[in-house]
């Protein structure tokens, strides 16, 4: 019996296993954390099915047992490394990826940080130049992805920092990052910066 006709038959006798590999290839060309229900629509499956498959994908994708974890977060699922290879990953992605930062992607980086999410608009009041640019590269090197669309007539797209970032700059997370109060003299003005972008921006 070839693998394929042994797979073939497992999914045959457990209609479940069909649904976890849906799960499993949906999970993997999502570029943002994926709800139970936006999952279930895309797998045009019930979402106590789809929670049955996830707890199985979690039992089957966990620390010690695979180097991909499946992870429950921002509200949502997704794959990521499993810590245990973290080193391996960061030679691969990280590394290089810190190298090619220039000093106008890393005040971009900060704005979206403390800021985000925010919209390239928000990014270019804050640096006094445009940011499509920059704003485009993070997106390209996994730093900052898509996170919605302002709700003005305008719909300008929101941008938040990735779990990569977080890694690349030895954060485990977003909380670690120094309170204003803590970088010195030009604290206040950079608080009153980035309080004058949240005020103008669309409630």
């Amino acid at each position: 019996m070839t693998p394929e006709v042994a797979t073939l038959r497992l999914v045959e006798a457990d209609p479940l296993e069909r649904v976890s590999r849906t799960l499993e290839a949906l999970l993997v060309i999502a570029s943002t954390p994926l709800s139970g229900t936006e999952l279930a629509a895309a797998a045009d499956e019930g979402e106590d099915r789809v929670e049955a498959a996830l707890d199985r994908l979690g039992e089957r994708y966990s620390e010690g047992r695979s180097g991909i974890v499946l992870e429950h977060v921002a509200g949502g699922y997704a794959f990521r490394a499993a810590r245990s290879e973290a080193d391996a990953c960061s030679r691969l992605v990280e590394r290089p990826v810190e190298r090619g930062l220039s000093q106008a992607a890393l005040e971009t980086l900060a704005i979206v940080a403390y800021l985000g999410p925010c919209t390239r608009p928000d990014v270019a009041r804050l640096r006094g130049v445009a940011a499509d640019t920059v704003v485009a590269g993070l997106v390209e090197r996994g730093l900052l992805v898509e996170a919605g669309r302002e709700a003005d007539l305008a719909g300008a797209i929101r941008y938040r920092t990735t779990e990569l970032f977080e890694r690349v700059f030895g954060l485990e997370a977003l909380s670690e990052l120094p309170r204003l109060d803590d970088l010195g003299q030009d604290a206040g003005e950079i608080r009153a910066r980035l309080d004058a972008v949240a005020e103008r921006r669309p409630a």
